[in-house]
């Protein structure tokens, strides 16, 4: 990240959570999720079953909800239950698939609820309280239910469960850094006028317009003094801690980057703070691992929460002037418009010393391509975390380069940050710091880049696999087609290709010839429909859950066995589909093949 980066302003007292943790982790180095006070360590065991969880584990949240009836504070109280139901989010990602996650919270969160209310006492009133206010839409309802039903029993419940979620907005801001790599969001909020508080959630455009990490400070005139005067150049004594982004990972461009390309800070009205969050909340949440730092899992109810209550339109106007920039709201580019943008830039003076016209042609549609689909319809915005990302994560995942394009490709994206740079108003001192970076990643770069020979595939047979170019695809295609060459019934198999169709079923015929006779069309046509799946990637679930079955050794023939039987167990539903894929393996393998 380049620019000032604002971290909250220390302070507070030692019980407090409003503060950011010693250290820093994710965005800020080092960065500790836990607390003094806190529940246990996320356990993996408790989510890692489809099984209730034992009741042992949420008597120890209970116990560590005592904690809640002894703060006057509903901030301290938010924000202690906040922490509670981060312990387990974001368990089970990976291959146990997204929709896995969603079973785990239920699981624990819905099953915690039904403990508190078999408890009966004030720690499971509190706790049920704040559930109510911050748990998922499911987990609020039940939650308010079983509180409701304690206080009709007479259960005293703590001051604070009063004013706990009657939160007013206030104001929003927006502090960009000069390269677009990252916004941080401001929402100021209070108690009726009570309790101000500020919340912070940063949000990063290199790893998806995810929402990375987030906090809480109660020195809101502190921090907004700052945000100002960083924004204006200046640097107010005793104001909270805000540091530059020191080269932690691809995004961190170093000092120099943030004084090349200073950071704009601004108010923005309620509704475009609403709609920013959302949008990086629910990437954030779709994402099969996201890259969120250490203590991000404790603000994140606290998070959601807080967008819920900023209004969905705008309650005032905005400043005059002011451009937010929202995922999702950016430019859609047509074909054409991204062939004219590369034309463009071939015809310029900065492309003139590219030799290899077509290499560079076909590497310059590839960084047009990542800045529509990838950077939110923004094709000219460069940064060193954007140059780098492309460079040395996107493009050895996902795309197919000839030979003559891996080494053209560097070359290519140099000219192209002086062409776009030149053309977006970047300063020449970001450009340079921009292109300081890419010299530094070339280096990486032939040792990244997996090119698909490397793998003994012949030319024609990656064309055949990837007619899309879509490397990251190569696998679960190889699984589905692994015989692409011999003659099966006076048919060249080198002939045809699994994108077609028309040539799948011949293709797996081909692939079930065991001399046993030919094998049932109601057969083949499932082994057509898991195919199709395989080639599109459809659900993600599906290839993980293959992985997973032959991690275990079972044999390929009956890991496609195992992949049809829980499709057709599962229904018609996409989502039934998905979680019983995720829950694959469930049973233990050998039994015959079909």
């Amino acid at each position: 990240m380049s620019g000032p980066e604002i971290c909250e302003a220390r302070g507070m007292t030692p019980e407090s959570r409003r503060r950011e943790p010693a250290g820093g982790g994710g965005q800020h180095a080092g960065r500790d999720g836990g607390r003094a006070g806190s529940p246990p360590e996320r356990s993996g065991g408790a989510s890692s079953s489809a099984d209730p969880p034992p009741n042992a584990l949420f008597a120890e949240m209970l116990r560590a909800a005592r904690e809640l009836l002894a703060v006057r504070s509903p901030l301290d109280a938010e924000l202690m239950v906040s922490e509670l139901l981060g312990t387990w989010w974001g368990q089970a990602g990976g291959r146990a698939g997204i929709r896995r996650r969603a079973e785990v919270d239920a699981l624990i969160g819905e099953g915690l609820i039904r403990y508190a209310a078999r408890q009966g006492s004030p720690a499971a009133l509190a706790l049920l309280s704040g559930i109510a206010c911050l748990g998922s839409a499911r987990q609020a309802l039940q939650a308010e239910r079983a509180a409701l039903a304690l206080m009709d029993e007479g259960v005293a419940r703590p001051a604070w469960a009063e004013h706990v979620g009657a939160v007013e907005a206030e104001e929003c801001y927006l502090n960009s850094d000069g390269f677009g790599d990252r916004d941080e969001v401001v929402c100021v909020f209070s108690y009726a006028g009570q309790e101000q508080h500020a919340l912070v959630v940063v949000v990063d455009y290199n790893a998806g317009g995810h929402a990375r990490d987030g906090w809480v400070t109660s020195q809101v005139a502190k921090l907004l003094d700052y945000c100002r005067d960083a924004s204006g150049g200046g640097q107010a004594d005793g104001a909270p801690a805000v540091r530059p982004k020191n080269g932690t990972g691809p995004a961190g461009a170093g000092p120099a980057a943030g004084a090349a390309a200073p950071s704009t800070f601004r108010q923005i009205g309620s509704a475009d703070a609403r709609r920013i969050l959302a949008t990086a909340l629910a990437a954030t949440e779709a994402a099969t691992e996201p890259a969120v730092s250490a203590s991000f899992p404790s603000y994140h109810a606290f998070i959601r929460a807080r967008v819920r209550t900023l209004p969905p339109t705008q309650s005032r106007p905005a400043a005059p002037g002011i451009a937010v920039a929202v995922p999702g709201k950016r430019q859609q580019w047509r074909k054409d418009q991204r062939a004219a943008l590369v034309a463009r830039f071939l015809a310029s003076d900065d492309a003139e010393e590219v030799s290899d016209r077509q290499a560079a042609s076909r590497c310059a549609d590839h960084i047009v391509d990542y800045g529509c689909d990838r950077d939110f319809g923004r094709p000219l915005r460069v940064s060193p975390a954007k140059a780098e990302t492309f460079l040395l994560d996107w493009l050895p995942r996902k795309v197919v380069l000839s030979r003559a394009e891996q080494d053209a490709m560097p070359h290519v994206l140099l000219a192209w940050i002086r062409w776009a740079g030149g053309k977006s108003g970047l300063p020449s001192s970001a450009v340079r710091v921009t292109l300081d970076a890419v010299f530094d990643a070339m280096r990486t770069f032939p040792t990244v880049y997996k090119d698909p020979a490397s793998f003994g595939l012949e030319p024609d047979m990656v064309d055949r696999l990837l007619p899309d170019g879509d490397l990251e695809a190569l696998a679960r295609r190889v699984f589905a087609f692994p015989l692409l060459r011999g003659s099966y019934c006076g048919t060249d198999l080198s002939k045809l290709k699994p994108g077609v169709p028309a040539d799948r079923r011949t293709l797996l015929a081909a692939d079930h010839d065991d001399g046993n006779g030919p094998t049932s069309a109601e057969h083949m046509d499932r082994h057509l429909a898991l195919a199709d799946r395989l080639w599109r990637g459809d659900p993600p679930e599906l290839w993980d859950a293959a992985q997973r079955l032959l991690d275990r050794g079972t044999n390929r023939h009956e890991v496609l066995h195992l992949l049809i039987d829980a499709i057709a167990a599962a229904g018609p539903r996409d989502s039934d589909i998905a979680a019983a894929l995720a829950r694959l393996p469930a049973r233990e393998s050998g039994r015959p093949a079909r």
